[in-house]
């Protein structure tokens, strides 16, 4: 085994990956000042994808903000359904009201640690949620030389965490309980029991361990530990008593198991991939906005919100509901080539359970009885988060009578939404080519690709036109807008190709084959002398933000460097005209959609490296009102510029700037192949590939006019040459490529 090979073994992943990512914390030398609040915060941030934790206050009143995935109001109706807030746990310790204020996050073991010191006192909080318990752990210590007194409080949420606007914003009737056990524990619940269509409710238990009262006097190099567990009634049907019941069997000894296992979890996570660039301030980011999503995305039935699971106040903006007119999907893009499949694998559920009101919306406003057509605002358990309601109907009325409305439905005009959801299913099937996974989304794609073929109108050219399709919200009446050709020729492909790989629907696949290759083009005009898309062919024809022009290019993935020339240039003249590098929908595609065409290397870094520089110390963009969607801006660029599919075609570095080195490891590509190499002074060190599913290779080759040497499985070997190589792979293949000096 070569020193590579043995690099990309299962310890040389673990170890490499700590070597890199251990570098990186996120470091605050002031308390946040946004939160609570409606939007993204800008405090530490900790969680395990179904709990989250925000820390907040002054040294004198530490707070732990606490929330979880699955603890909604779900009731359909606009400005009714939403994350809840649960409560949190508040520090009191006046004696530190003048410390110093310090809190650092270690991206690679998911722990903080918090360092208030007033003159001669010195605490020392350690704190994380355990990443397979939900349950947050409070470890605090007296490093100074004074004892430090105190109180620790499970609360229900304060006044200020709640937005009460009528009519727009409701206070609705929550039922909440608090309860102090004799032994020391306090337990809060909240719920949603009336007024609802499906009941909810959450649970939180506390206490400091071995001790009956939540007061404490933390002598001088004393130490205690807090323990706070948390549920929900999807969890535990009596969450209350489960939360009782794991904070009572919490001793010294199943916390010290439960910490190792937190740190397990963590380094299993970052060793599932990694890449390493010389600039570090990218990099941070890289591994920062990853940290982001493994914190609040596992949960294979519910989705984080907007603002991740980091909910601080009722009623977060939009709802803080799953937006499918690309918010809600912009999250995952970096994920699943970073080859974090677990933290992606919450996508679907909620696109899946909105089937039966998406069929009821296809058939009343399109005619089209076995398609899908979605509203822009859905939430978990199918809930419609913009549905048609009083409040709409009291304060937006405007929606209503401008033809936003559709049985009930807030479209704006727009009928890309469920192909947007299509997106992520595209990447997911296409780099891991599960089958399990395939028939679990097919009866979706099947029906966006029946909506697509049914809904399109053939012209007099012969040709397929969209009609009457929003390019932006309210472009009520448009035709051919850019992003629904690229996402509806997405969907049909992708149906095609899972009709196949599952033996299903083969006359169904004729027509979807017809209806792809006979669609409009993408439309184009010419502005400062140059050729670039056109948003639509009859409608508005450019917008001075938002990146919808290039959407087509990515994520609906239908122009690469194997496209024609003539597409290529166009793509390229049109991310030049559009800069839009700092836009506060956009970003998230628009890099991405540059490198996928070949714009400048160096412009790109320049410009990812001033978008990592434009956050708050947790990875959150500054100043811009969203949220989680911005954690997949710099994955996603950074493992497309070093490792990307364009066409059948899988090229390494294929837009980096050959003078920089670059590492990586486990990028995950379309045909399920797991990527790793090295660029070193200016050349490539060497492929290694593994093959999940055997699925053909095709890669241009690393050493242009060299022989390589191909081994297989670590025993057989031959040399290939030529400019581009073709290998067949079985099922567990594993192949390691070098140039033949």
């Amino acid at each position: 085994m070569s020193i590579a090979q043995e690099a990309l073994s299962k310890q040389g992943l673990l170890k490499k990956s700590k070597a890199i990512v251990s570098q990186y914390t996120t470091n605050f030398d002031q308390p946040p000042a946004r939160i609570p609040s409606q939007v993204a915060v800008d405090a530490p941030l900790l969680g395990n994808g179904s709990t989250g934790v925000a820390i907040a206050g002054p040294p004198e009143k530490q707070s732990y903000y606490l929330a979880r995935n699955d603890f909604w109001r779900l009731k359909s109706g606009f400005n009714e359904s939403y994350p809840a807030v649960l409560g949190k746990v508040e520090l009191s310790m006046p004696m530190l009201k003048k410390a110093s204020y310090q809190v650092n996050v270690d991206l690679y073991t998911a722990i903080a640690t918090s360092t208030f010191k007033s003159g001669d006192a010195l605490l020392v909080i350690k704190s994380f949620v355990s990443a397979q318990n939900d349950c947050l752990i409070l470890h605090l210590q007296n490093k100074g030389t004074l004892p430090i007194n105190g109180q620790i409080d499970l609360l229900l949420p304060d006044k200020d965490q709640f937005k009460n606007n009528p009519p727009t914003e409701m206070l609705f009737p929550a039922v909440t309980k608090t309860e102090h056990g004799t032994n020391g524990t306090t337990l809060i619940s909240r719920g949603f029991d009336t007024l609802v269509d499906i009941p909810t409710k959450a649970a939180a238990a506390g206490k400091i361990l071995g001790r009956q009262q939540p007061t404490f006097n933390l002598k001088v190099g004393d130490s205690l530990t807090y323990v706070c567990a948390l549920s929900s009634n999807f969890k535990n049907r009596d969450c209350a008593q489960a939360v009782l019941k794991t904070v009572n069997g919490l001793k010294a000894k199943k916390l010290r198991a439960l910490e190792n296992a937190h740190k397990k979890w963590w380094a299993d996570f970052w060793a599932e991939s990694y890449v390493e660039i010389p600039d570090k301030l990218i990099e941070k980011q890289y591994y920062r906005s990853h940290y982001l999503m493994g914190s609040c995305s596992r949960d294979t039935q519910f989705a984080p919100p907007i603002f991740g699971t980091w909910i601080t106040k009722e009623i977060p903006n939009w709802n803080g509901d799953y937006h499918l007119n690309y918010n809600y999907m912009a999250p995952y893009y970096g994920l699943y080539s970073s080859n974090h499949l677990g933290a992606a694998s919450s996508y679907e559920q909620p696109l899946l359970d909105f089937m039966e009101r998406g069929k009821f919306y296809s058939k009343e406003i399109a005619g089209i009885t076995d398609g899908l057509l979605y509203p822009v605002g859905i939430g978990p358990k199918g809930m419609e988060t913009t549905r048609q309601n009083a409040i709409m109907e009291n304060t937006f009325g405007g929606y209503i009578k401008g033809g936003q409305v559709e049985y009930q439905g807030l479209f704006f005009g727009q009928k890309s939404n469920v192909s947007y959801g299509v997106t992520n299913m595209a990447t997911a099937f296409y780099t891991t080519y599960d089958r399990r996974y395939a028939r679990k989304i097919y009866s979706y794609v099947r029906g966006a690709a029946q909506f697509w073929s049914s809904y399109v109108k053939k012209d007099a050219n012969g040709r397929y036109v969209i009609f009457n399709d929003a390019i932006h919200e309210g472009t009520v009446g448009d035709s051919n807008p850019i992003l629904s050709l690229g996402l509806a020729r997405q969907t049909l492909q992708l149906a095609m190709d899972l009709s196949a790989y599952l033996n299903m629907d083969d006359q169904l696949a004729l027509k979807w084959a017809e209806v792809k290759e006979n669609l409009a083009v993408f439309p184009v005009q010419e502005r400062n002398g140059k050729q670039v898309f056109r948003y639509t062919e009859k409608g508005p024809a450019w917008w001075n933000d938002n990146s919808l022009g290039i959407q087509h290019i990515f994520p609906a993935m239908q122009i690469d460097l194997e496209s024609e020339q003539n597409l290529i240039d166009i793509a390229r003249n049109t991310i030049e005209e559009m800069g839009r590098w700092s836009d506060n929908n956009g970003t998230n595609s628009f890099f991405p959609a540059a490198v996928r065409v070949g714009y400048s290397a160096d412009r790109i870094l320049q410009h990812l490296n001033q978008y990592s520089r434009h956050t708050y110390p947790n990875g959150f963009q500054l100043d811009n009102p969203h949220g989680i969607e911005n954690c997949s801006t710099v994955p996603t660029t950074i493992n497309q510029m070093l490792c990307g599919t364009h066409g059948a075609v899988l090229k390494l570095f294929p837009v980096w700037p050959k003078q920089q080195n670059a590492l990586f490891a486990n990028l995950r590509v379309n045909g399920a192949f797991l990527v790793s190499s090295n660029l070193r002074d200016g050349a490539v060190d060497y492929v290694e590939i593994s093959s999940e599913q055997g699925q053909p290779l095709i890669l241009d080759n690393p050493w242009p006019g060299k022989q390589v040497s191909c081994h297989k499985n670590g025993k057989k070997t031959w040399l290939m040459k030529g400019n581009r190589l073709q290998i067949d792979t079985k099922k567990g293949d594993h192949f390691y490529l070098v140039a033949v000096r």
